[in-house]
This record gives structure tokens, sequence and C-alpha cells, in this order.
């Protein structure tokens, strides 16, 4: 290896040689405290510490970067307390997820880290969110993130890069090809002779290097961020590198043919660069002794302070406040000025006045900006709030939703508007796995709010129609927000963005144009997580949302029956007393709701039922929903399919029980 460089001094070719040297003694170590069992389980980048440290020292500290579990180099580069690692990896206190996640699963925005999840492709689009939030403020700050090659063959890499090159950001996208993904050679991941290739495809520049030599690693890394944070734009690097032990020390390494071994074992990254340092005079052996010396002092010193820690405690309750980042609700009262509004003028007139109060409010969507989204609830947006902040977004929902993520970091809200909650599915993992469980992994709240139009009515089949709240009432850590009414539509859309929390808005679009109500003018919120009795009566309790509220509505007055009738609005965290306490009163309860019947919140709500109301029910709790299928296109096979028409059959059977 060349190692050359007259640009770089004495002090720092000694700093980036003990920089290398600190992660791959503390590996040595945790190797055999695994085999002792006092830590679970161990990812090694043990030939790979040149490009972390590189990486890292080419960065200003205060930038952001997205490791990978074999970046190691990373944290201690960035001058994390050793004790701290330490306790994380034995799942203590003093570590940074409270013993709730492993290995490098967290973040610290104290030390500009972000870690990974084991979905590994999800913080490439976190990653562009920060470099976003740095580009609309114009800081001159880099971000660097990180994926080894199996990573590359994830939809998130290809839809990162896209957004990175499309809205120019200044970010760079390192690949570690280490020449194995767990067993799978490279020659059976991709077929392109460099992934580097693959950025010309996305029309940035890229390159491959030699990532065994920090020198050529620190000293590219430092010109490409020079370049950037000049002229934002992304680059993709690949480093070729090897993974010398298996993917973790359980898999070994006996599908790698031992002459591939040997081979990268003579491109030994720390080894190489400390023979480059003796025989250059930079250093001597003694020198090597003393840094060797220092180094194992730290190491055990620290190891004891987190040995010497407590196991971690904690309660239920303690568990479950977590899980939520706090929010201190304020009410602000309505205006007694009303007018008269469509239930999809009121979203929008909610959503101006939060773009009006957040200036760093963002939205993003696809056809959100000139066109206004397919309901036109954007419109004229453009000229209101400008480009930066109503951001058209190519079809790709899930990088969306996390740069979405990547700006909550840099303590921007943004809101995402997908153009059919059906598509959610092309972005499901980020909500499920990252949006959801952030604040209780590791305390960083994900301050989201995710615009859902859904539900059947209007002929638009089965991609177009659906109804999906339950596959995220049933997820920890997300808020589940369905209005019925203009008035409460955006009350609770200006609550859900003053949330800090992840919220999924559902808005049926069948009501968006058939429903008006007086709104009160101006900024107004409405408190998440409390239903409201639209009706009183002592003999039936109706418990719906969404469009179910106005199939109540008219079956109420057709039937004339003496019912209260509970519009939930919020289905996570959903009021439970108000359900409680109508039923203990009525005695009798009828659930409906338009999604499909089995699995749906239905289910949940009538066993909260049985558990708190048994003894005052005089008849079994009915559930009504649409048919396990999926939603029709005809119109008389939706209908069909709709509960609509069982409801009033199975509410007459209720009453007369």
């Amino acid at each position: 290896m060349n190692f050359s460089d007259s640009k770089i001094n004495t002090s720092t070719l000694i700093e980036l040689y003990t920089s290398m040297l600190l992660p791959r003694m503390i590996e040595e170590k945790m190797l055999i405290l695994l085999r002792q069992g006092k830590i679970s389980k161990w990812f090694s980048g043990i030939g790979q510490e040149a490009i972390s440290v590189g990486v890292t020292k080419a960065l200003e500290k205060e930038e952001y970067i997205f490791p990978m579990h074999r970046n190691l180099g990373v944290f201690t580069s960035r001058d994390i307390p050793l004790y701290r690692l330490f306790s994380q990896w034995q799942g203590k206190g003093n570590g940074f997820t409270k013993g709730r996640d492993r290995s490098f699963h967290f973040g610290t925005k104290e030390f500009n880290i972000i870690g990974m999840i084991s979905h590994l492709g999800p913080q490439m689009g976190v990653a562009d969110g920060v470099a976003l939030h740095n580009l609309i403020k114009k800081n001159k700050k880099a971000t660097v993130v990180f994926s080894g090659e199996g990573g590359t063959s994830e939809g998130d890499f290809h839809e990162a890069l896209n957004v990175a090159s499309v809205w120019n950001l200044p970010i760079i996208f390192i690949v570690e090809n280490n020449g194995y993904g767990l067993s799978t050679p490279t020659s059976e991941q991709y077929n392109c002779k460099n992934i580097s290739d693959r950025g010309i495809g996305y029309g940035m520049k890229s390159m491959t290097l030699e990532g065994n030599n920090v020198i050529e690693v620190y000293s590219k890394i430092k010109e490409i961020r020079k370049k950037i944070i000049k002229n934002p734009q992304p680059y993709l690097i690949e480093f070729k590198t090897f993974r010398m032990r298996g993917h973790e020390e359980a898999s070994g390494t006996k599908y790698v043919p031992q002459e591939l071994l040997d081979e990268w074992t003579k491109k030994d990254p720390v080894k190489n660069f400390e023979d480059f340092l003796i025989n250059s005079s930079v250093i001597s052996n003694e020198d090597v002794n003393k840094i060797r010396k220092s180094i194992t002092s730290e190491i055990e010193k620290n190891l004891e302070l987190s040995f010497n820690e407590n196991n971690v405690k904690s309660s239920i309750d303690n568990e479950l406040s977590d899980v939520y980042a706090d929010f201190n609700y304020k009410k602000i009262e309505k205006s007694n000025d009303v007018r008269e509004m469509r239930l999809v003028d009121s979203i929008s007139d909610g959503l101006k006045e939060a773009m009006l109060k957040y200036e760093d409010l963002i939205i993003m969507g696809q056809d959100i900006a000139e066109y206004g989204g397919v309901f036109k609830i954007t419109e004229g947006f453009i000229d209101l709030f400008g480009k930066n902040r109503i951001r058209n977004t190519p079809i790709c929902e899930s990088s969306i939703i996390e740069i979405a993520m990547g700006l909550s970091i840099c303590d921007r809200k943004s809101i995402v508007e997908l153009q059919f909650s059906d598509f959610i599915t092309s972005g499901f993992n980020p909500v499920v796995n990252y949006l959801a469980k952030s604040h209780y992994r590791w305390g960083q709240k994900a301050d989201i709010v995710l615009r859902m139009p859904c539900g059947a009515g209007v002929g638009a089949g089965p991609f177009h129609s659906q109804t999906n709240e339950a596959w995220f009432t049933k997820t920890p850590g997300l808020i589940v927000i369905y209005p019925s009414s203009p008035e409460d539509a955006k009350g609770l859309l200006i609550s859900a963005i003053e949330n800090p929390n992840p919220v999924l808005f559902f808005e049926h679009k069948a009501l968006y144009r058939s429903i008006r109500g007086n709104v009160p003018v101006g900024y107004y919120n409405i408190e998440i997580g409390k239903a409201k009795m639209l009706n009183v009566g002592a003999d039936i309790s109706i418990i719906t949302y969404g469009s179910g509220v106005y199939e109540a509505l008219k079956t109420i007055k057709k039937l004339d029956l003496n019912a209260d009738l509970i519009d939930l609005r919020t289905l996570a965290p959903l009021d439970k007393d108000c359900i409680i306490s109508s039923v203990n009163k009525t005695g009798k309860a009828i659930i409906l709701q338009e999604d499909s019947l089995f699995g749906g919140i239905a289910s949940d709500i009538s066993s909260i039922i049985m558990e708190n109301c048994f003894e005052n029910l005089d008849a079994p709790v009915i559930r009504v929903g649409s048919l396990d299928t999926p939603i029709p296109f005809d119109e008389n096979l939706e209908k069909q399919y709709l509960p609509f028409q069982r409801f009033e059959s199975e509410i007459l059977k209720l009453i007369s029980y």
C-alpha cells in the first residue's frame, strides 16, 4: 500500500494509527469476553478499521455519521467514553438503550452518531433527511452513511440514492464491500464490476477506493467533504475491503477459501500502517508498545466500570412511559368565528395553520407541489410556503418516510402525504420498525405525521380503497387518528403536528367532498385520545369511527334508537374510559368498522368491553365489519363487501336480544 501523502502532518498520522489500534484492541478483548459469556454477540470489524477511522476523522465532529455494526472505529473516533460502549454491549444502564437493544443499534445526538437497525436499508433514507435539513439550512455540513455491499441490494439503497441525486443533497454514501453478505459471496449479490458503477445511473459522482489504506480513505473523504459543502451533491464511494471473521462470531468463516483469507491478512490495515510509520521513523517500536500499553489500561479501566455496574432494572410503568416521547398538551380554544367547510377543505386549512405556526415544518409527497396533490389539499401551497417546504417526491414511500425521520433527528417537523393509504405498504418497514421504536430504544422522537387518504365507497378497487388502520394500532409507538367531521379533522390534524410522536392520520376520501360542517377559523387543537359522544341514549352503545359515524347516525334516525353513539376519533391511544362508561350504562354494545372484520380494531374493543363490562352486559357484544376479502371494484360488489347494509339488521338483533 502507498501511504505517502505530503499533506498529512506527523501528529495526524499518529492520531490515525492510534485511532485504528484502539478499536482493534477493543475487538480482540471482546472476542475473549464473548468466549467467557460476558457479552452475548459480536459483529467483528477486524480488517476494516481504516474505513471507519479514516471517514470519521475526515468529518467535523458536529456532522452526522450513520455507521453499521462493523464500524466500532466510528464510535471510538467520536470519543464516546468506553465504559458506555461496554455497558451498551452488556445491556446495562450506562449504555444508550437502557438494555432494550444491543450492539450498535442506537443513536446518540450528543456524539452525532445514528446507528443502524437490523433491516439495514432504512438508515440511508434517514441520512438523506439529515442532509436535507443541512441543505435547507445552508449550514455547510456534510452527512455520511455506511452500508455493506449486501445492503445495496435493498430497495432503500436505491431510493435513497435517487432522492439524494434529484435533490442534490450534501451526503456521502459509503459502501464497505467486504466480500460476503453473511455467507453469500459478491458474485451472487450483484452483476456489475463495481458497486460504485451504480452511481452513474443515479447521476452522481462515484468511485471505488482501497478500503484498507487509511491515508487514501482519510484524504479522499476530506477532499469530497470540502466539495459537497461548497457545491451540495451526493457521492457514492465503494471501499474494497474484507471481512476477516464471520458475519457474527457464531457463523465462522468455513465458507471462505483459505487463500482469500491469507491474501487479505497481508493487507491488514493496522499492521501495514504501523510498519509504514516505523519504517518512516514517524514512530518507533518503543512508541508502539507505549501506545498499546496505554490502550490496554484504558480498556481494562473502563471494563471494570461496566462490570461493576448493576444490571438494568425497570418497572412496567417505566417501560410503557418510554414508548412515546413526552408531550404536554395545551388546549387552544376554538374561535367563535366559523365557516362551513368540506372535510377536504378543513384538512387543507389545518395544514396551512400549522405551516404558518411552525416555520421549519416541511410537507413531502407525490405531486403535492404545483399540482396540489391528487385531492388538491395542498393546492396553492407553493405560492404560500415555497418549494423548500412543499416538496414533490419521487415514487418512493420508504425513503420519504425515512427522510422525515432524519428531519426529526434534526428537530424539524414534517408531514408526509401518502397518495393513498394503500401505498403505505411500500414504506411499511420504516414506519413499524424505525419510527415506532426509536423513542423506546434510544430516546429519539419521530416528530412526523403521515397523512393517509383511505376508504371505500368510490369504486376504486383493491389498491385504492383499503382502510388499513389495524396494521398500525397493533404497533406500540404509533398514534393513529381517524376523524369523521371537518371540525375534528382540522383540530386533530393540528394536534397531530404539535405532538412529537409518529402519527398516522387517516382521512376517508369518500367523506372529503360529501361531508360539510362548521369549522372554527384560525388555529385550534383537539386532544388526542378522546372520543366524542355524538348521541346520548340508554338502550345501546354504538361504537364507530370514520364513515361508520354517518351510517350509524342514519340508522339511529331511521329506527328512532335510544342510543349512545361514540365517535372514537383516535384509535391509538383508545378512549377506553368512554367506551366502558357507556356500555356499563346501556348493557348492550355494537361496534361498526369499515375494515374487514377479522383482526380489526373492533375485536380489541369487544375484548375490552368483555373484560370490563361483563357483569353489566345484557347481550353479546356485536362486531360488524366488511367481508374478509379484498375490496372489489364493481359498485354492487363493493356494497356487498362493505358492512353498512348489514349494520341495520345486526343492530335490530341486538336490540331484541
